[in-house]
């Protein structure tokens, strides 16, 4: 479990989440140009070199490590390079357009490599000075010449046409966001590639559409499923927390959340301080566990003694879970590994990633609404979120406190990862918002979701596209980053749109 830092998150303005501090993702840059053109154009090679360097500097605002191979000029050059990206163990390459490129510098290269590719033609001048124009100053910005013939290369040795950025240089908002996607796609694929996410039980013994085999998971995701066991939780380390540890705890918990009356639901009540005092525990025991087991995420679920010491803490790991999935470790309920990682991926993202489901619509004002009972991510609430205590867990064993808020308003990005008849993964994805509005106070989420081009029509789509009953729920619109993931993973997905 890497060392936590502190990361502005919302929290009602009192007291910041401790975002966990990740590894860099690892992205190369190499341009390519035509050696050629150095012996008959003084300069040209010079300052083609100055504008890889300006998107080092651009690539590098963005939390990455960046690792410069320079310049591939012919076909010897570009083999020379293959083995150096692959031992340099990339997440993602930058391949620089700095001019004319025959293809013999990209085709082994896209070839040879599994490390996603994108080609960045970012030409310096907005547009040529016509009255001045010459040779030099057309090949000083001929980015954008060599990207057919790379894509009708990359086609010819049987791989995707890799991804494509094109604009300027510089003072090109639209570029640099496009960057920074990629960047935050690179820290995706690098988590995924070491993510060790815990397992404690099984899915509901009902929902068919959760089990998953961990074995896939590793082979399409690269991450490792850690097997766990309740006990290790309850034993190990809720006995060891001592009451002066408690006692911070509930505090630490306090400045998260509000504790208001209940309203209308007859089996929620104020947060009760004996259901406060087991959360703590709970939360502290976690914490224990996850640093132990150096997890990533955890999706658990104990049907096992009723009444029983471990019943007590399994089904109150809800606070805990809450605050550990806001600082960047996806925790998910019902034991649903595809849909912590569909967190993940989000937490990753910088969207957030809650877990969530469809819960009644309106067909009055023409929206679902979107939530679940259980950990989420506080990060993406609107405003504080709350903490009711709950007399009973519908459909679950135990009692105890339950996390409930909405998720920010505006925009939101859904993802549902669900398994195919032939055992293939498949992404599901759409975007919606969230709309200000009141939701029930039942100690769950709610969030009131409006997609186009109106609900029912929505729902049907979404449902034909056969996801599972859970997904991902962050901000933002996101589905086309989502969809590059999984197109990088060589996973199948649709945008439900």
């Amino acid at each position: 479990m890497k060392t936590p830092k502190k990361r502005n998150t919302q929290n009602g303005g009192k007291q910041q989440i401790v975002r966990r501090e990740e590894t860099l993702p690892r992205i190369g840059v190499f341009g390519v140009g035509y050696f050629k053109y150095w012996s008959q154009f003084d300069g040209l090679l010079e300052a083609l070199l100055e504008k890889q360097q300006v998107l080092i500097e651009k690539i590098n605002t963005n939390q990455v490590e960046v690792v410069d191979f320079g310049l591939v000029d012919d076909a010897q050059t570009a083999y020379d390079l293959v083995p150096r990206l692959k031992a340099a163990n990339l997440d993602l390459i930058f391949c620089d357009m700095l001019t004319y490129a025959t293809s013999s510098t990209f085709g082994v290269i896209i070839k040879n490599c599994e490390t996603p590719i994108v080609l960045v033609a970012l030409q310096p001048d907005k547009a040529m000075d016509y009255s001045r124009a010459s040779t030099y100053m057309q090949l000083y910005n001929d980015d954008i010449c060599s990207l057919p013939e790379f894509a009708g290369v990359a086609v010819r040795l049987g791989k995707e046409v890799p991804e494509v950025i094109i604009g300027t240089l510089y003072d090109d908002p639209e570029a640099e966001a496009l960057i920074g996607e990629y960047c935050r796609i690179a820290k995706v694929l690098h988590g995924l590639k070491t993510a060790r996410i815990g397992h404690i039980g099984h899915p509901i013994e009902a929902m068919l559409d959760m089990h998953t085999d961990a074995t896939m998971l590793t082979a399409h995701f690269g991450v490792h499923v850690v097997q766990c066991e309740a006990n290790q939780i309850v034993n190990q380390y809720v006995n060891q927390v001592t009451e002066a540890e408690v006692a911070q705890e509930e505090k630490r918990i306090l400045s998260f959340f509000d504790t208001p009356d209940p309203v209308s639901d007859p089996i929620s009540e104020k947060l009760k301080p004996a259901d406060l005092s087991v959360a703590a525990k709970a939360s502290l025991a976690l914490k224990k566990f996850v640093t132990a087991e150096d997890l990533d995420g955890l999706a658990y679920y104990y049907n096992g003694e009723a009444n029983s010491p471990t019943e007590l803490v399994m089904s109150n790991l809800i606070v805990g879970n809450s605050l550990l999935t806001s600082s960047g470790f996806p925790m998910c309920g019902e034991s649903d590994l595809k849909t912590c990682l569909a967190m993940f991926i989000m937490d990753r993202l910088g969207i957030g990633g809650s877990f969530a489901e469809f819960h009644p619509v309106d067909f009055k004002e023409n929206f679902v609404l979107v939530g679940h009972d259980g950990p989420h991510n506080i990060s993406i609430a609107q405003g504080k979120p709350v903490l009711r205590s709950l007399k009973k867990y519908h459909g679950k064993p135990g009692f105890g406190a339950g996390v409930e808020f909405k998720i920010k308003e505006g925009p939101i990005t859904m993802l549902s990862i669900g398994s195919t008849f032939e055992g293939k993964f498949k992404f599901v994805i759409a975007e919606g918002e969230s709309v200000a509005g009141p939701i029930p106070p039942t100690g769950n989420t709610n969030t009131r979701g409006f997609f186009k081009p109106d609900v029912r029509t929505f729902l049907t789509k979404w449902i034909k596209e056969g996801p599972t009953h859970h997904f991902a729920l962050g901000i933002g619109h996101h589905a086309s980053s989502i969809q590059k993931i999984s197109n990088y993973l060589t996973i199948e997905s649709v945008i439900v749109s």
